[in-house]
């Protein structure tokens, strides 16, 4: 059964309008099970640094553990938590008042861990403060709605400069034979893909990903904490082989990163 509470108690009404009506904050998402999230200790750097820069406090770590703890199933059942920072006070006339953020936390079953490629379709389109997950989510939904009525399953962001930077809600990788590419340019630093990174044995770079030349890599793939890692089958008309063997060795990396517990 999902879950959603502020601050340790149930979702408030009023104080859960606040953050739909005013629409300022940020969040993390990240996969639970058996009581340990791989990358936790970066899913809290996250929450405080973005916290430092949006609302000029500080966040409890241990506070937003115990959250994230308490809402966890007691069979261990994979679960995926999302947990947002907001200030139910702050209002539209003066955002610049003191902030005192609130933990909102939602919980909801696990995705599949192995589901199928997608085919995606670029889009020039920048977040804004890309570096920061915040919740301004509009652009990218509308994006990827507008991919999907298109037929395809999701949207793959290009700069100005046709620079390929990441996905709607994932970062991107490909592959040249055994040597992993990470664009280069404006995006959130992603969880998974630094976990993945540092897992990952073999030759890898970062740099400018010109989107029209995209059919010098072999493989392409999504990565973020819900998935893992996905393969992408197409980028526009550009066909990759989602069953590429290092595609296998990246996944198999991922799963044998070991979680952190979140009770410490």
């Amino acid at each position: 059964m999902a879950e959603i509470e502020i601050d340790g108690a149930p979702a408030d009404p009023a104080r859960l309008a606040a953050l739909g009506l005013l629409n300022y904050g940020h969040f993390t998402t990240l996969r639970a099970e058996g009581g340990r999230v791989r990358g936790l200790s970066l899913h809290l750097d996250r929450l405080v640094r973005d916290c430092r820069v949006l609302f000029g406090a500080e966040l409890d770590r241990a506070a937003v553990r115990e959250r994230i703890g308490a809402v966890l199933p007691a069979d261990g059942a994979p679960v995926i938590v999302r947990v947002t920072v907001y200030d139910p006070a702050l209002g539209l006339e003066r955002p610049a008042a003191p902030a005192v953020p609130a933990l909102l936390v939602t919980t909801r079953p696990a995705g599949a861990s192995a589901p199928a490629p997608l085919r995606v379709r670029t889009t020039t389109y920048r977040r804004e403060l890309p570096e920061v997950k915040h919740v301004g989510l509009f652009g990218l939904v509308r994006h990827r709605r507008q991919a999907q009525l298109a037929g395809f399953d999701d949207v793959l962001l290009v700069g100005e400069d046709g620079l390929v930077v990441e996905g709607a809600t994932w970062n991107v990788g490909f592959l040249a034979g055994d040597a992993l590419v990470w664009p280069q340019g404006p995006s959130l630093p992603g969880v998974t893909e630094a976990l993945l990174s540092a897992a990952y044995s073999g030759p890898q770079s970062r740099e400018p990903l010109p989107v029209g030349r995209l059919d010098r890599f072999s493989a392409a793939f999504a990565v973020n904490a819900g998935v893992g890692v996905r393969p992408l089958a197409a980028v526009d008309g550009t066909a990759f082989d989602p069953a590429h063997p290092v595609l296998a060795e990246l996944h198999a990396s991922y799963l044998g990163i070991s979680g952190e517990r979140v009770g410490g």
